[in-house]
This record gives C-alpha cells, sequence and structure tokens, in this order.
C-alpha cells in the first residue's frame, strides 16, 4: 500500500514554514516509507522531500469580495490527482502532531474524519465532520467533486462550507466514519484549563492525543505566546508547542 501525505497551502496566511514543519512531524511521527504531497500556488521555500503540485481548478462561481474559504480541499477528490495512488492522509497546515501517526492508515473505515466538536449551542447528534484530518483512497470518491462541480451554486447555498457538504454526501452513501475522538482534540475546547485555572495552568496535551486541531481563534504560534484573539479569554503559554511543532 503506497501512504500520502496531502496539504494544500494557498494564498499568504501561512509560509513555507507550515509546510516545513508539518513535514517535520509527519517524518517523526509515521514510521516506514510515506510520500509528502502539497497541493499550492506558491512552491517557493517548501523543503525539497515535499512534492509539490498546483492546485487543481474548481473554478467557483464568487461573488465581489466572496471568499472561497476552504472549498479547494474537494480537489483532493480527484478521479485522477497528478497520478497519485494508494491511501491518502489529508492533513491542515495549522495541526500540531503529538503521537504515532501509524493507526490513521490502519483503522478500520472507507473514509475517516474528525467527528466535529459540539457546540453548546447545538442539540442532537450530527453527521458532520472536521476536514483538519482526514483519510480516503486516491480515486475512490470523485463523485464528491464530479457533483460540486455539477451543482456549485446550489452547493454553496445549502451548506456553511466544504466539510458539511462532504461530511453530508459520503455520510448519504454509508461511506463516512470517524476517527476515535482522543485521537484529535481541539486545542480551545480540550488543550486550554477550565477558568479560573487557565490563568496560572498551562494548556496541556489530553490523554491518547495524536493530533491537537487548531481551529477558531488560535494557531500555534498564539498557543506558544500564550495569546487568544478573543476579548476577555487568557491563556497561559503552551511550550510544547515549541517541541512538537518543528521542523
Amino acid at each position: 500500500m503506497q501512504r500520502h501525505i496531502l496539504c494544500m497551502k494557498w494564498g499568504t496566511k501561512y509560509g513555507p514554514e507550515y509546510v516545513n514543519r508539518l513535514y517535520g512531524m509527519v517524518r517523526r511521527h509515521l514510521s516506514g516509507e510515506f510520500q509528502f504531497n502539497c497541493l499550492t500556488d506558491d512552491t517557493r521555500g517548501i523543503r525539497p522531500e515535499v512534492q509539490c503540485f498546483p492546485i487543481p481548478p474548481l473554478n467557483l462561481h464568487l461573488a465581489p469580495g466572496q471568499r472561497d474559504g476552504a472549498w479547494k480541499k474537494l480537489t483532493t477528490f480527484e478521479a485522477d490527482l497528478y497520478g497519485l495512488r494508494g491511501t491518502a492522509l489529508f492533513l491542515d497546515l495549522d495541526v500540531v502532531v503529538v503521537g504515532s501517526l501509524d493507526d490513521f492508515f490502519t483503522h478500520p473505515g472507507q473514509f475517516l474524519i474528525i467527528r466535529d466538536y459540539p457546540r453548546f449551542w447545538r442539540f442532537g447528534e450530527r453527521v458532520t465532520g472536521n476536514s483538519s484530518v482526514y483519510r480516503f483512497e486516491l480515486g475512490a470518491h470523485a463523485d464528491v467533486l464530479a457533483y460540486f462541480r455539477a451543482h456549485m451554486d446550489e452547493v454553496m447555498a445549502r451548506f456553511r462550507n466544504e466539510q458539511d457538504y462532504l461530511s453530508d454526501f459520503l455520510h448519504r452513501q454509508g461511506k463516512l466514519s470517524y476517527w476515535p475522538a482522543e485521537w484529535c482534540p481541539s486545542f480551545k475546547y480540550h488543550c486550554i484549563p477550565r477558568w479560573p485555572a487557565n490563568h496560572w495552568r498551562p494548556p496541556f496535551i489530553p490523554e491518547g492525543a495524536r493530533i491537537v486541531i487548531f481551529h477558531g481563534e488560535v494557531n500555534p504560534p498564539d498557543a506558544l505566546a500564550g495569546k487568544r484573539n478573543k476579548r476577555f479569554a487568557h491563556i497561559e503559554p503552551a511550550l510544547w508547542v515549541r517541541e512538537a511543532w518543528r521542523e
């Protein structure tokens, strides 16, 4: 089985150091051989071990000023993604790997994704996944992308983002599964001590964590600096980020 890591970098939000650090973390935590691939619009500064490919075009119909968000991730489901074959594990650039990745390639399931983190204002069971970490067979779910391209306006009107659409589409086919909950904790929901202990206790790595997910108002450099981009919210520096988030 050929194992691939996929990531995606576009625009200016994340520099090449995010790709390079992600490669370093994967190399330390994934045993055996793998190919590391980055779909990107700018290859400058990316280390030579990373295979870079252009992001396939989506041809989104965007209104003036409308952002394309993460819809570009759907291009990972091309029927033929630059001839790549095998099993692909997609990782967002701003995750921090803190444990072994080996089981992400052997855990049973056709399509695996993080079960999206519950919010107190949402009730009932939700199928939506968080697409910071997902695994699939390359070329196996080309209908996800084909349907999006053929019904772009309808999909974007109905679904908030690409992970809502992707989860719904594969759930209806009976192909959606989730990682064990402890593998991919959320930094802001699971790593920050509860108030008032957050004012003196630093963020921690939850037991069983493999990949810490940074979403919302905190990213890895913010966590390391003890900074939240949210009023009246305090965190101490998460010094373990310095050791984990490096080339």
